[in-house]
């Protein structure tokens, strides 16, 4: 069964409530849920990451994980008040694979990628922002196409398709990925210079 976004959606909680019976792709059969996105329709802010992580897979919530502490960090240090902001991902299921009893992280593939973005789209649609920012390359590409490149264009306002500006940044697993304190460091001050950009153009 292939759930689908309602033609003329009401509400987030209408779009939530039809993609937890989604099917578009493979990722539902080992996800433990679809995890959809949450925050204030009418946001002047939505933050499009990749997917759910392990956290995010078993409390059904979108950034609740280590990336999401440190985006709730980020945004705090912009000036940006999480709860007045949407969050979401490009892809609303947990893709992983089995390292002993962890469940480590699996990029999806952009047929995953590709499933989903109706979803992305009705959402926009629902909550109407002002300006969206892109967190990562999978989101920054389901968005803007596949030739885009976050390393050339972050930063800066874009127009897209969905009438709404765009900009595109790092996912802050990236940060956490960082080898050491002062590459962190700079990686962080870069991603909250990119998340003040956004607050004002909004």
């Amino acid at each position: 069964m292939t759930a689908e976004p309602p033609e003329h959606p009401r509400s987030v909680e209408q779009l939530r409530e039809a993609a937890g019976s989604c099917h578009g792709c493979d990722l539902w059969e080992h996800a433990t849920q679809t995890v959809f996105g949450e925050g204030r329709e009418r946001s002047r802010l939505m933050l499009v990451g990749e997917q759910p992580g392990d956290q995010e897979d078993l409390q059904g919530r979108p950034f609740v994980g280590p990336a999401g502490r440190l985006l709730e960090k980020a945004l705090d240090q912009a000036g940006i008040d999480r709860g007045q902001v949407y969050v979401t991902n490009a892809v609303k299921h947990f893709r992983w694979t089995r390292r002993g009893k962890r469940r480590l992280h699996e990029k999806p593939n952009a047929g995953q990628v590709r499933a989903c973005r109706p979803w992305l789209e009705a959402e926009i649609e629902v909550v109407k922002p002002g300006v969206i920012v892109l967190l990562g390359a999978t989101a920054a590409q389901s968005v803007m196409g596949p030739a885009f490149r976050v390393s050339k264009d972050r930063g800066r306002f874009m127009s897209s398709s969905f009438g709404v500006p765009v900009e595109a940044t790092v996912h802050p697993s990236s940060i956490l990925r960082a080898t050491d304190d002062e590459s962190r460091e700079a990686a962080l001050a870069a991603f909250i210079s990119d998340l003040r950009v956004a607050a004002r153009g909004g």
